[in-house]
């Protein structure tokens, strides 16, 4: 069907509310003409249409440029609800939750690093990949739980796993403070207690990179990046933990919908008010999820840099710092006018602008680093957030390049080991011991990275800043 999508800004399409009765406010999709094809290939502007519907949403339901279909909410879709009432939906932000990306540099120039290939087993080594793995932390209860009432502040105070400087480059520096343990069920507790500081399987991966690209130079001085510099970038979330406290809740508020008169087209879209008791204790859990979602990521920093202090030494300039650590699968409340949002963010991140309170002060001039990972095998890019975002797309950027097909027609079209060889003959090195989950992640089954990253600079919503080429990748 084709869809009266008009066109509002230089690559900003709308469907007004009108278009299906039920919509409460107009949908919004940040994309050139071919992505936009590209999206309405599958059911993720349905499910945006959905999206309006919800109560309490406000101003518009937005698609990013790399948005796909996903469970209820599409990835890549953003809404926020006015408090306290609008409500709040698990669907909104997702299994994973928290799943997000963290960039650690080296001032290190790549090209003198000696054996890559070394460097990339002994990571592989270290950390621990693929569905269902366990890490080398098992947490006694009380343990777990201190991770996930403190994030990344119990981490790096209590463990030992970081720097106190790392939190100042976390969002929301690692730990929300609303986050309450006792909302998070025995099972899924069971399921987190042994994979902290594990990478995952599906998407999540882990680089090493160079920077090969600068577009702003002042811009990537205040980031502390430099053209052929080493960096790593880790994407992970919430593992086990994170997937049942979505599980869990989706099912608590799908019994609420009668009790507090919701009716949905959709009822993957389960939801609940935000002042209700099922919506506060939804976001305490999730909350808590996200925190254990940094102190995983935050874990799996302090293992990457004990392999480069042992692969390299400890020189000065193979010690890596934390740029920035974003969320891309989360709820946070944030202040838009005179009304407090509920933003949901699935498959999307902050791209707060340099007036923002929120960004660390050393990046107030330039903005907040907003984080675009490639698929397998292609770039990755660093932006900074603009002002502007805010009324074009409620403070949000899209998180990465967004698949254009799905895992199963991906592994149909390439075997594994083909695919490693390819990226081989790239040289790249590459670390996955799963050849069918190397298929699933193959780079052309993901929409072209250079054009969504060119749209979020046009839209106003960030700029770019660097352009961070892999070397080496692990996957699960």
């Amino acid at each position: 069907m084709e869809l009266p999508f008009h066109k509002i800004g230089e690559v900003t399409f709308e469907l007004p509310a009108k278009f299906r009765p039920g919509m409460r406010v107009s949908v919004r999709v940040l994309a050139d003409e071919a992505l936009l094809e590209q999206v309405t290939r599958d059911k993720s502007i349905e499910q945006l249409i959905n999206v309006s519907t919800l109560p309490g949403i406000t101003q518009f339901a937005i698609g990013m440029p790399d948005m796909h279909q996903g469970y209820g909410f599409p990835v890549g879709g953003v809404a926020g609800t006015v408090l306290p009432d609008g409500v709040i939906s698990p669907g909104g932000i997702g299994f994973d939750i928290n799943c997000g990306v963290r960039l650690l540099a080296s001032v290190l120039d790549a090209r003198a690093l000696g054996s890559l290939e070394s460097l990339v087993h002994e990571l592989s080594r270290a950390i621990p990949v693929g569905y269902g793995r366990s890490g080398r932390i098992a947490l006694e209860r009380g343990e777990l739980d201190k991770v996930l009432a403190g994030g990344c502040t119990y981490l790096v105070r209590d463990l030992g796993m970081g720097v106190p400087a790392d939190l100042d480059f976390i969002e929301s520096r690692g730990t929300l403070a609303d986050a309450d343990p006792g909302q998070v069920s025995e099972r899924a507790k069971e399921r987190g207690h042994d994979q902290l500081g594990t990478l995952g399987g599906g998407n999540h991966f882990l680089e090493v990179q160079i920077v090969d690209a600068i577009f702003d130079e002042a811009a990537a001085r205040a980031l502390g990046l430099f053209h052929g510099q080493l960096t790593v970038l880790i994407h992970t979330g919430s593992r086990g933990l994170g997937h049942q406290v979505c599980t869990d809740h989706v099912r608590v508020m799908d019994r609420a919908l009668t009790k507090h008169h919701i009716t949905l087209p959709d009822r993957q879209l389960a939801c609940a008010p935000f002042s209700s008791r099922e919506g506060k204790e939804y976001f305490a859990a999730m909350c808590a999820a996200a925190n254990f979602a940094w102190a995983n990521r935050q874990a799996l920093t302090h293992r990457v840099r004990e392999v480069f202090d042992r692969m390299l030494g400890a020189r000065e300039d193979a010690r890596l710092s934390l740029v920035y650590d974003v969320a891309h699968n989360i709820a946070k409340l944030e202040r838009f006018d005179e009304h407090t949002l509920c933003i949901h963010r699935k498959g999307a991140t902050r791209a707060f602008g340099p007036s923002s309170n929120e960004i660390p002060p050393r990046y107030r001039e330039v903005g907040q680093p907003v984080l675009i990972p490639g698929s397998m095998g292609t770039s990755s890019f660093v932006m900074v957030g603009e002002d502007t975002s805010k009324d074009v797309s409620l403070s949000s950027s899209c998180h990465g390049a967004g698949r254009a097909m799905s895992r199963h027609a991906a592994k149909a079209k390439v075997e594994g080991h083909v695919l490693r060889r390819e990226l081989e003959a790239k040289g790249i090195v590459v670390r996955c011991p799963s050849n069918a989950e190397l298929a699933e992640e193959a780079p052309f089954a993901y929409k072209d990275v250079e054009r969504v990253v060119d749209v979020v600079a046009r839209a106003g919503v960030a700029r770019k800043v660097a352009r961070l080429r892999p070397l080496g990748v692990l996957k699960g």
